[in-house]
């Protein structure tokens, strides 16, 4: 079992940074998706405390068919 697969296994969220953050440290957004809930983040917020957006599958794809 990889690491990714024992999260998962663990119930804990795998965290994908996206392919359109900056290279060099800001504008970075990173989604994990879990239970049909995407969670999106800010990835310099990684810690417990910090703010996360829920939104459900399908309003993701909504979201993403507009960009």
């Amino acid at each position: 079992m990889n690491a990714v697969d024992e999260a998962r296994a663990n119930g804990e969220l795998v965290w994908h940074k996206s392919t359109y953050s900056s290279g060099e440290g800001g504008e970075c957004v990173e989604v994990a998706v879990a239970g049909g809930v995407v969670h999106v983040r800010d990835s310099k917020q990684v810690v417990e405390a910090a703010p996360v957006l829920r939104v459900g599958s399908a309003a993701w794809v909504a979201l993403l068919e507009k960009m």
